[in-house]
């Protein structure tokens, strides 16, 4: 059984929040790309409780091949960490996927799960944390012609279908779907396991296997763009405080609604 893992290499979120806190986010002539270089790039955290869900099932026991394949220029960081937590092969598809839209990446992503003749499972994060859209995993099973199920907090298999525990905003729901199926799974799956030092040491002298666009049948103009980012800008942030006057917490309170209800809030 084959379980495939797409993960994606960001900006450290965190790194890129405390630029914008301190007004130090810039973006280049170009109006696209960040001026800061000093920003580090790690795997994309849904990405990595994906990989972790597809670990839980080898400790559970099943016969499976974990496989992790990343689009990016130069993956080989967050690969070594995949391989470091325990995933059975590592590939990389060579390509600036700065350049790449989410049609592109999902076509390239299936190509490559057709050239490992198909997988059981297919798991993503819910979304990249630098454009938060989420659509790659949705397109991805239009062109496989696989169920999508979103969001997942747990996921397990019985027998040709997989059980899933979605997270939503009126509570956790079940569904099931038959596989082969895609699954994006939430932070709410729990905290992703560390790589032990043993682990992390063999990591490092694995190179991940190169994938050529070639090598999936695919051109240049089968990855070319549907949808390109014109401009990007760091909006302005700005914030006020006003204090509600009363001579007592129930005057307070009082004065609080008023205002709420005259600027339609309540």
């Amino acid at each position: 059984m084959r379980i495939i893992v797409c993960v994606k290499e960001v900006l450290d979120p965190d790194a890129v929040d405390n630029y914008v806190l301190h007004g130090k986010l810039e973006i280049g002539e170009d109006g696209k790309t960040l001026t800061q270089t000093s920003i580090p790039r790690l795997m994309n955290a849904y990405d990595e409780q994906a990989i972790e869900a597809a670990l839980r099932f080898k400790d559970g026991g099943l016969d499976c091949t974990v496989d992790v394949v990343c689009i990016g220029s130069d993956p080989t960081a967050i690969l070594r960490q995949a391989a470091a937590m325990g995933a059975d092969e590592v590939n990389t598809v060579p390509l600036d996927d700065r350049e790449l839209d989410g049609h592109a990446i999902a076509k390239i992503l299936a190509a490559y799960v057709r050239s490992k003749g198909g997988a059981s499972l297919v798991l993503c994060g819910r979304q990249a944390s630098d454009d938060d859209q989420g659509v790659v995993p949705a397109l991805l099973g239009e062109l496989l012609e696989m169920p999508v199920v979103t969001i997942a907090r747990d996921v397990a298999l019985d027998g040709d279908s997989v059980r899933v525990t979605r997270v939503t905003p009126d509570g956790d729901e079940v569904v099931e779907a038959s596989c082969p199926a895609i699954v994006t799974i939430s932070n709410e799956l729990g905290t992703p396991r560390y790589p032990t030092t043993m682990r992390t040491m063999k990591a490092r002298r694995i190179n991940p296997n190169q994938v050529t666009l070639e090598s999936l049948s695919l051109s240049e103009s089968d990855v070319a763009p549907v949808v390109s980012m014109t401009r990007q800008y760091v909006s302005s942030v700005q914030g006020n405080c006003q204090f509600i006057d009363g001579a007592s917490p129930d005057e307070q309170a009082t004065s609080l609604i008023e205002k709420l209800r005259a600027e339609r809030i309540i």
